[in-house]
């Protein structure tokens, strides 16, 4: 099969197969700032639009701490959602969850939402990262904002190699072309487990 975003989202589709069942009790010693990143958002935010939702668990903590804020969430996982529809079912009133990608030919937002997340899904689209977040841009009204957080790079190259067999490139490249397309509101690179790897919290308006 091709390398193509269609044969991505096939890939993340049997990958996610698995893990889906065990992604929020394992995968928190790895994602980390997402909460962190949510915080600076600004309280007028109305609506967010999240690309690669997982389980929810982002949608979930927004869902608690602005009680008016639409939400919507996509994910190419069926079995994913599955996991998010349960951990949102408290909020389902305000949460939409769609099964699809997001891209050209995807899901995309009849609204302009007031902001686009993306939290650990950008490294995994290879290829098709940079159309996401071009999509993003379009998707986004004047002035709206994309928000992401995820993998930014590792100064050991055994590391990188073992992310790259579980679908995720950290190369340092999300950070330059955000910069480039949005300007930037908040930015921080940190590191993880005493350097092992560094992660980056970005906001960005249109």
């Amino acid at each position: 099969m091709s390398n193509t975003p269609v044969a991505q989202a096939d890939k993340m589709r049997r990958y996610y197969k698995f893990h889906a069942a065990i992604y929020d009790w394992t995968r928190w010693t790895f994602l980390l700032g997402r909460i962190g990143v949510l915080k600076q958002l600004p309280t007028n935010i109305k609506s967010l639009f999240e690309v690669g939702c997982g389980t929810g668990h982002n949608l979930k903590w927004l869902s608690r701490r602005h009680n008016t804020m639409h939400l919507c969430g996509v994910d190419v996982s069926a079995d994913m959602l599955d996991k998010a529809r349960t951990t949102l079912n408290s909020a389902k009133d305000r949460v939409t969850l769609i099964h699809d990608s997001y891209q050209k030919t995807g899901f995309r937002p009849e609204t302009p939402p007031d902001a686009i997340l993306f939290s650990y899904s950008l490294t995994m689209f290879n290829p098709g990262w940079e159309a996401a977040i071009l999509c993003a841009k379009e998707d986004l009204p004047t002035d709206g904002r994309i928000v992401v957080v995820d993998f930014h790079n590792s100064p050991h190259h055994w590391f990188k190699r073992w992310m790259g067999f579980n679908h995720v490139r950290m190369d340092g490249h999300l950070l330059p072309f955000l910069q480039k397309h949005f300007a930037t509101e908040h930015v921080k690179v940190r590191s993880a487990y005493f350097g092992l790897w560094y992660y980056v919290a970005f906001i960005g308006t249109k």
